[in-house]
């Protein structure tokens, strides 16, 4: 028995199902990654003043400490993952991504209503931890279900199109929230925004909680996705058949994402902290021009996706990953004018080639898995790579600034992501058009 999207001849326009499928996986990443999102530039913006100034008031000790918290919760993906992995077999995916949005909007929501550390001393900061975490918890079992969701309802020579609607919840989520703060930053003072403003954002995740719950909550249990569920329940396999047959899939699927979510998460949390705090520019101008430049990954990453489909997914990955690195010393060279306008042109151009080697990515993992560890080797393999890449790049780049004074210390640190991600994923066989059928998971496993 094989999916329809593994067999069946392509067809011209999308069903109602498969519409309804891509605007429930957009819908709801978009929300989860505006939690997400919302946290890591707070972290940059106001975290370090108020839960951890105690570390060093008026020294780089708070900061760098505030953007270990976004790394800390990365270490807590590869469980979210793997329980999701375990309930979504059991449960299905719809109902797994319901769950998922849940948590992390309400883990977000309460940190809108948190203490800080001088209303309630050293619990405010502990309590963020742990709120932190039930972030990345959710995170981790978000990004695999509504990827293969997404994918394996795609007729075959459209899996990198339907693949890149989850992807492109990424830079639409940070649009919202980078925009969101904007909008605050240039209604209220800075001490307004200090005091009270800046919890809006974490509250406002209530409301989109409610909307994003609705919307998948719609996507029905069509006939591809019963058979998906089904596969799913036949095909459970032990981590331990996951990592004795495809750990080399494994590793190199985390290894294809670090450079990639390393650079990514500069854009979302590093550059606005750093133009504001150390090249001393407007905080909303460059919020403004963040949000601007971020177009540039939700066109480019519809892009990437769509190029994979025709040019296949290794070849698109490897010009997105040869761009990143060509740009990363000119990037910071623009930066550092302080000038706005070139900030926002600096933040689009890169996101060129993050687009290119972030949209193809649903297609491709889906495609490196079989079917019987799909769900599993797809999560894990991401979890990994974020911890690898993005789960500390704010920190490091803070640090290598600190230590070396100069900007492009941070460029150099992204090129050499680069290089691994790029000669990991050219250790992958092009994976377009591989059979996702579930007769796969019946064969005995192949030896890597």
């Amino acid at each position: 028995m094989t999916t329809q999207s593994a067999s069946a001849a392509p067809s011209q326009r999308m069903s109602r199902e498969e519409r309804k499928v891509l605007a429930g996986t957009l819908v709801g990443t978009t929300i989860e990654w505006y939690d997400f999102f919302i946290y890591a530039q707070a972290a940059g913006l106001v975290l370090a003043t108020l839960y951890f100034a105690p570390l060093g008031e008026g020294t780089a000790l708070a900061q760098i400490v505030s953007w270990a918290t976004i790394g800390i919760s990365f270490l807590f993906r590869p469980l979210g993952a793997i329980v999701a992995g375990h309930l979504g077999d059991k449960l299905g995916r719809k109902k797994m991504l319901v769950f998922t949005l849940i948590m992390m909007g309400a883990a977000t929501a309460l940190i809108g209503v948190l203490p800080t550390y001088a209303q309630i001393g050293v619990a405010a900061p502990v309590l963020l931890l742990v709120l932190r975490i039930l972030q990345g918890f959710s995170a981790g079992g978000e990004w695999g279900g509504a990827a293969l969701l997404s994918v394996e309802h795609a007729p075959i020579n459209k899996r990198g199109f339907f693949g890149a609607y989850p992807q492109i919840g990424v830079p639409i989520g940070m649009i919202l929230a980078t925009f969101v703060m904007f909008v605050l930053t240039s209604m209220m003072t800075e001490e307004q925004f200090l005091e009270w403003g800046w919890r809006v954002p974490f509250l406002l995740s209530v409301v989109l909680i409610f909307v994003g719950y609705f919307i998948r909550r719609s996507v029905d249990e069509s006939p591809v996705f019963k058979e998906m569920q089904q596969r799913k329940k036949e095909s459970s396999a032990p981590l331990g058949q996951l990592f004795k047959y495809n750990s080399r899939e494994v590793i190199l699927a985390a290894l294809i994402f670090i450079a990639n979510n390393a650079a990514g998460y500069l854009v979302i949390a590093f550059f606005a902290s750093y133009a504001g705090k150390t090249l001393g520019m407007e905080r909303p101008a460059v919020l403004l021009a963040t949000t601007v430049g971020s177009f540039g990954w939700l066109i480019f990453t519809m892009f990437g996706g769509i190029l994979s489909d025709k040019i296949g997914r290794i070849r698109t990955f490897q010009i997105g990953y040869a761009w990143v690195f060509l740009w990363a010393i000119p990037m910071f060279l623009l930066i550092d004018t302080a000038n706005v306008v070139l900030f926002g042109l600096s933040i689009f151009v890169l996101t060129i080639g993050l687009g290119l080697s972030y949209g193809p990515q649903s297609a491709l993992y889906a495609e490196m898995f079989p079917a019987r560890v799909r769900y599993s080797g797809v999560s894990i393999g991401y979890a990994i790579g974020a911890i690898l890449g993005g789960a500390f790049a704010p920190m490091i780049a803070e640090m290598l600034l600190g230590a070396t004074g100069w900007s492009g210390s941070i460029g150099i640190y992204i090129m050499v992501l680069c290089v691994i991600s790029f000669i990991a994923v050219s250790m992958v066989k092009e994976t377009k058009g591989a059979d996702l059928g579930i007769e796969e998971s019946h064969r005995a496993p192949q030896p890597n």
